[in-house]
């Protein structure tokens, strides 16, 4: 059983501001809805920070990495080792996740959730109770205990932030499409094959041993979905870092910070989180439709509408580092915007 500030009652986007948003987009220079998802966005943002002018300028990432014990069944193009290697480009500023951090001018925290890592690397947070999770295929991925402290761990995160406008999330994980793709099966009671994709470069053959270890590890655990007790579906199959983020948007919920979720994994920890307090649910802006197989289903399971489809599938937070530019913009528009008397032009015409 998790620690109970997870069940906690999240707070409610503000109706009055949502109005107010609304009601300014209806008088700006421009024909009604013409800016599409933009007008949207501007709105949501302003409901949930409960202002008239919605804000995207402050907007850490938080890349939260873990290792995967399924690894040991070969269902990775890349070895483990890699988690640890990239943490250290992560470090350095070599990412992909570390350019667009650097592009947008926005702080990128990198935190060990449970990878490898014998000693804590330079630039990166530790917060962690084990290195690497268990081999799913096998035994439980993590001890109650160790499940609690990673949600804990995303918890943390948060409250070390302060009040940015909105937080962006990104993992690092060899293996953790698996990883996710068996969450997403056992809540979702679809198929494995439906869901599990290439992840990081699997060939045909490849996804077909993936999609047998993800069915091997669900039966074991009597994971034959749905399954409604998300916690011991994460326990049970889940990653250190889907466990942290997944304890990050609830958090984040808590203190009225809105999320912009990232790819396939970072979906599905947004799908357990609804799933163990669906409070958080509308604090949750979907950044991207990625390449990746089971990110669709997800997606609709959650009445998602990503702000891009760009065929991206690298995870790391980029897809949500790429949407933070479009949320600028719609945040610029909606504020900077004249109004019609502002600029003294005629309205709408009245039949």
């Amino acid at each position: 059983m998790p620690s109970t500030w997870i069940y906690d009652p999240c707070p409610a986007p503000s109706s009055d501001y949502e109005k107010a948003a609304r009601s300014r987009q209806a008088i700006l220079t421009k024909p009604a809805g013409s800016l599409g998802v933009l007008e949207t966005l501007a709105i949501a943002l302003a409901a949930l920070q409960a202002t008239e002018r919605p804000r995207a300028a402050r907007a850490p990432i938080i890349l939260f990495a873990g290792d995967h014990g399924v690894t040991a069944q070969n269902i990775s193009a890349f070895p483990a080792a890699v988690t640890v290697e990239m943490l250290k480009n992560f470090a350095a500023g070599g990412a992909a996740v570390s350019v667009l951090a650097r592009e947008l001018g926005v702080p990128l925290s990198v935190i060990d959730a449970g990878t490898l890592a014998a000693d804590p690397l330079p630039g990166v947070v530790t917060d962690k109770t084990r290195r690497g999770t268990r081999d799913f295929s096998v035994e439980p991925a993590m001890t109650a205990e160790e499940c609690d402290a990673a949600l804990g761990a995303g918890r943390r995160a948060i409250e070390a932030l302060g009040q940015p406008d909105l937080v962006l999330f990104g993992e690092m994980g060899i293996g953790n499409t698996t990883s996710a793709a068996a969450i997403a099966s056992a809540l979702l009671g679809k198929a494995a094959g439906e869901i599990a994709g290439a992840g990081t470069g699997l060939d045909s053959a490849g996804i077909a041993h993936k999609v047998h270890v993800i069915e091997t590890g669900l039966e074991r655990h009597g994971l034959a979905g749905p399954v409604s007790d998300a916690v011991r579906v994460l326990q049970s199959v889940g990653g250190f870092e889907i466990a942290a983020l997944t304890g990050a948007m609830v958090a984040a919920a808590r203190a009225r910070v809105p999320v912009l979720v990232d790819g396939f994994i970072v979906t599905v920890a947004a799908l357990t989180a609804t799933r163990i307090n669906p409070g958080c649910r509308p604090w949750l802006i979907f950044s991207h439709r990625s390449a990746e197989q089971g990110h669709g289903i997800v997606l609709d399971a959650l009445e998602a509408r990503p702000v891009l489809d760009l065929n991206l599938r690298l995870g790391e937070g980029s897809g949500a580092a790429t949407a933070l530019a479009v949320l600028r913009l719609a945040c610029a528009l909606h504020n900077g915007m004249a109004t019609f008397e502002e600029a003294a032009v005629s309205g709408r015409a009245e039949p």
